[in-house]
C-alpha cells in the first residue's frame, strides 16, 4: 500500500493540529488544507513559508488572500479530487454539507465531534471501538472531553471490567485567543446528563454513564472527575498499574508541581511542544481514591490537541491500514512520539 493521501477541511484550532499530525505520519501524505478566509492561522501559515498547500472553499474571496500574498493551490473540489480521505474540521454543520461533495466524488471522510452522529457510519474512538471503523467510509470523532474520558474508562474496562460511571466535567469556556464568549466571572451549569456521558454509552454500550457539566471561565483545558464501578473491586494500586501503562495517559502528582491545568499547559510549552500541545491526558495520582467498591479519579483534558491521535487512528481504520486497535494506535503513537514520558 502506498502512502494514504489526506486533506484537511478547515484550518482552525483543530485543523492546524490535524495537518501537523498527518504530516508526521510516515505512511501518509498531507495533500493540503482548505479554508474560507485569511485568518490569523492562515496568515501564520504563509509567514512560515507555506509548508502546506492551501485550497479555497466555495464562497471564499480570493482577493482577500491576494491582499496578504498568500499563495492558493486551487479550489476545495480540487483538493478533494487529489485525496483518499478528508479530515473535516469545518465549523459544526458545514461538515455535513461537505459530505455531499465527498459522496459525489466517492471519497472517505472523518468528521469532528461538533457534527451530528448521523453524518457518519461509525461514532469512533481509537481504543474503545477501532475495529468498528475498519474500512468504513465515514467516521465521526468524539468530542475532546469524551475522547479523554473514554481513554481512561476503556483502560480500566479492558483490565478489570466497568459497569457504570458518574462524571463531573469542569469545562473551559473557550479556547485561548477566543473572545466570542465574553469576559466572564461566573460558573454556568448545564442540564444533566451531559452529552459526554451519553456519548460514552454510544461508544461503550455495556457501561451505564451519567454526568454533570459546569462551564468555568478558563481556557487551558477541562477537568473531569470520574466515579467508576467495576465488575470487581478496583483498588488504587490496580488502577495506577494500568493507567501508567497507557501511552495516552500521563499520571502526575501534586508533589511534582502539577497543581492544575495551567501546570500541564506550562510543562508542555517547556517541553517545546508546538503550540504548547499535549496529546496525552493528565491523570492525578493524588485524585485516585477508593469509595467502597468504586474508584474515583480526576483527569485533565487538553481540548485543542487531545482528539488528534484518535483522528489519525480513524484514518488508519477507515483506510484499512491496520485492522486492530492495538496495531493502529501503536503506529499513530510512534509517529506522534506519544508516550515518551514512560
Amino acid at each position: 500500500m502506498g502512502k494514504i493521501k489526506v486533506g484537511v477541511a478547515g484550518y482552525g484550532t483543530i485543523g492546524q493540529r490535524l495537518a501537523d499530525g498527518v504530516y508526521l505520519q510516515e505512511d501518509m501524505e498531507l495533500v493540503g488544507v482548505a479554508d474560507f478566509a485569511p485568518t490569523l492561522a492562515v496568515r501564520a501559515l504563509k509567514e512560515k513559508g507555506m509548508p502546506y498547500d492551501l485550497y479555497l472553499v466555495d464562497g471564499a474571496d480570493k482577493s482577500a488572500f491576494d491582499k496578504y500574498d498568500i499563495p492558493v493551490s486551487g479550489a476545495f473540489h480540487d483538493l478533494v479530487d487529489k485525496v483518499d480521505i478528508m479530515l473535516d474540521s469545518a465549523p459544526a454543520g458545514v461538515g455535513a454539507k461537505n459530505k455531499e461533495i465527498y459522496l459525489e466524488k466517492g471519497k472517505k471522510a472523518i468528521f469532528q465531534g461538533g457534527e451530528k452522529n448521523s453524518v457518519a457510519d461509525v461514532f469512533f474512538h481509537g481504543y474503545a471501538n477501532y475495529e468498528q471503523g475498519v474500512n468504513k467510509d465515514y467516521l465521526k470523532l468524539t468530542s475532546c472531553n469524551t475522547t479523554g474520558l473514554i481513554r481512561s474508562v476503556d483502560c480500566l474496562d479492558r483490565a478489570y471490567g466497568i459497569e457504570k460511571v458518574a462524571i463531573t466535567i469542569v469545562r473551559r469556556v473557550a479556547d485561548p485567543g477566543d473572545y466570542h464568549r465574553g469576559l466572564t466571572n461566573a460558573l454556568q451549569v448545564d442540564k444533566a446528563p451531559t452529552h459526554q456521558a451519553v456519548d460514552l454509552m454510544t461508544i461503550m454500550p455495556h457501561i451505564h454513564a451519567t454526568g454533570i457539566l459546569v462551564h468555568t471561565p478558563v481556557t487551558h483545558g477541562h477537568f473531569i472527575t470520574v466515579l467508576a464501578t467495576g465488575k470487581q473491586k478496583i483498588t488504587k494500586e490496580m488502577a495506577l498499574e494500568v493507567f501508567r501503562k497507557h501511552p495516552r495517559i500521563r499520571v502526575v502528582t501534586l508533589d511534582e508541581g502539577f497543581l492544575g491545568n495551567a501546570s500541564l499547559f506550562k510543562y508542555a510549552r517547556d517541553l517545546g511542544n508546538v503550540r504548547g500541545d499535549m496529546y496525552e491526558i493528565g491523570l492525578w495520582e493524588d485524585s485516585i481514591v477508593e469509595s467502597g467498591n468504586d474508584i474515583m479519579y480526576g483527569i485533565h483534558i487538553p481540548q485543542e490537541s487531545v482528539t488528534i491521535p484518535e483522528t489519525i487512528d480513524a484514518i488508519r481504520a477507515a483506510c484499512g491500514m491496520q485492522l486492530t486497535s492495538k496495531e493502529g494506535t501503536a503506529v499513530t503513537n510512534q509517529y506522534l512520539n506519544i508516550g515518551r514520558f514512560q
